[in-house]
């Protein structure tokens, strides 16, 4: 049993592939092509155990071409010339498909090695990646090819499966082995939309059950341990983090406590308290603002805590936070006035800073008006006096607009009043 269960019981047919009914359900493109036997080249892309290898797989057994699996993991340069010199020989007499899995792991190089036999038909590329093709695959490859997008699996999709899997044991090692319906949706829920999670899952709580009289019994307790430990898809250097840290903001942004609080948990069952961090500091700042700027403090206050205590307490002031991130009243005027002043200094909109503001307490000889001539404001009426502060370039730039919330609004009012606006 050295094979893993999800190799052993890998689907033969369409009709057995779990999940994908957008791809894979009778008319889509994808099913029309493989049902037609007419293969193109093929880019699926897709988080890991949802199927990409098995239609792969399928699409292979239908072909006439002979079939050579790559990893972009460990192959070389090598094993591609390897596969091209078969090109025409009667080992491939009507040419090879090529299964070449992360793909995104292999460089520019190998990859453009590949395009001259791809695009004489001499080779039919059948790639799959668990990251975004358009980020990572040569844009000459992506060219030649379909890319299809493979999705996370239901968790109600993955009961069969699961079930098949323990059938499938029982009938392979002679032993009868009994579940319930409990067991099959701990493992099916706990698997994050991963099939072969899941079957491992199946085939770990075979292997942890003790057999009495001929018989496995498999405890929903013993179903929901193996299954937790396997239950988060998630990998910081990859999309599914980028996905997740952006509907967290996402959601607090668009005031949803609770679609903010599922992404917070998904981020801390994960393990990454830095980026649950830094992306509540980041929307308390661009996202509340000035509509409420005591938040600043207060968030600061809970990461620092969550910071200080770690997990699993830190999820208390987080999720405090979150919460009144999520509640609290909306500005982004801060954020825009600092990137359109940004935008103006890349355009070169500078000019000399006006000689009132200068850190200077004396004239030379060639200036042509003497004395610096900055106004305090102190002394005045109010704290305020009219002078000019921006370069004689950008003089009538105007970068902050006060938002409609009632705490802009107010300080808005007060300054129309204090600078004589209409």
């Amino acid at each position: 049993m050295n094979t893993p269960l999800a190799d052993r019981i890998r689907p033969g047919e369409l009709s057995e592939v779990v999940g994908q009914k957008h791809l894979l359900s009778e008319g889509k493109a994808l099913y029309n092509m493989i049902e037609n036997g007419e293969i193109p080249n093929l880019i699926f892309y897709g988080p890991s155990g949802v199927g990409k290898t098995t239609v792969a797989s399928i699409i292979a057994k239908r072909t006439k071409r002979a079939l050579r699996k790559l990893n972009g993991t460990s192959a070389s340069t090598s094993d591609i010339r390897d596969i091209v010199a078969e090109i025409d020989t009667f080992t491939a007499p009507n040419g090879i498909l090529l299964y070449l899995d992360e793909i995104q792991y292999f460089n520019k190089r190998q990859q453009q090695s590949l395009l001259e036999y791809i695009e004489n038909g001499k080779i039919t590329l059948i790639a799959s990646t668990t990251e975004n093709p358009y980020f990572y695959v040569y844009s000459a490859i992506l060219s030649r090819s379909t890319v299809f997008e493979f999705k996370s699996i239901e968790s109600e999709d993955i009961i069969p499966a699961v079930k098949r899997g323990f059938d499938f044991l029982a009938k392979e090692n002679n032993i009868e082995i009994e579940y319930s319906d409990e067991v099959l949706k701990k493992i099916a829920y706990g698997c994050g939309g991963d099939v072969r999670k899941a079957l491992n899952s199946v085939e770990n709580c075979y292997l942890a059950t003790t057999a009495k009289d001929g018989k496995k019994i498999i405890l929903p307790e013993t179903a929901e341990e193996l299954a937790q430990k396997s239950s988060m898809r998630y990998d910081r250097d990859g999309n599914e983090h980028y996905d997740i840290v952006s509907a967290y903001q996402k959601s607090m942004r668009g005031s949803d406590p609770d679609a903010a609080l599922h992404y917070l948990a998904r981020l801390l069952e994960a393990g990454d308290l830095p980026s649950a961090c830094r992306r509540l500091m980041v929307c308390a700042c661009e996202d509340v603002g000035l509509a409420y700027p005591q938040i600043i403090p207060i968030v600061k206050a809970a990461v620092d805590a969550a910071m200080m205590v770690g997990l699993p307490e830190a999820r208390i002031p987080l999720a405090d936070a979150v919460i009144l991130v999520a509640t609290s009243p909306k500005s982004n005027s801060g954020a825009n006035a600092i990137d359109m002043a940004i935008s103006d200094i890349k355009k070169g909109n500078i000019g000399p800073i006006p000689r009132t503001l200068q850190n200077k307490h004396f004239d030379g000889e060639d200036a042509e008006v003497k004395g610096q001539h900055y106004v305090y404001p102190h002394p005045y009426p109010n704290h305020w006096v009219k002078q000019q502060y921006l370069p004689d370039k950008i003089k009538n730039a105007v970068y902050y607009e006060f938002g409609d919330n009632k705490n802009e609004q107010a300080f808005k009012a007060y300054w129309d009043k204090i600078k004589g606006n209409k």
